[in-house]
């Protein structure tokens, strides 16, 4: 039998299955899937410094969301892991499907016609070279 309460053990079997690749993570982010994957199908696997540049001068709304999260992974890489930005690069990044908001819009001849806003959680993960 293993000491030691259950949360306890718990606690230590996970600590030996963490992941511990610095990483940042923005949820319900207000844009859709789809178009969050067209800019983070642009960066994935590129170092850091190349991504930067590439979401800067990229016109597309996420770009400018997804910078200011890859900027949080690089600072929680510096400072929770004690990683050298240099070396950083882009080891996964993908968004998940989030909720929907549904809306109304009213149409001709008194119908309603539904409208989708859809959100997304957007993960990137880091690694250093």
């Amino acid at each position: 039998m293993a000491k030691g309460h259950r949360s306890q053990i718990k606690r230590e079997r996970n600590k030996a299955s963490r992941d511990t690749r610095p990483s940042a993570k923005l949820s319900y982010a207000r844009i859709s899937v789809q178009k969050a994957c067209f800019v983070l199908d642009a960066i994935r696997g590129k170092d850091v410094q190349t991504a930067l540049g590439i979401l800067a001068y990229n016109p597309r709304y996420a770009s400018g969301v997804i910078e200011k999260l890859l900027k949080s992974a690089i600072a929680n890489a510096e400072n929770n892991n004690g990683m050298d930005a240099e070396n950083l690069y882009i080891e996964e990044c993908y968004a998940n499907k989030g909720p929907t908001m549904k809306r109304i819009r009213p149409r001709a001849q008194g119908r309603a016609y539904r409208i989708e806003k859809r959100m997304s959680h957007i993960t990137i993960v880091l690694n250093e070279r």
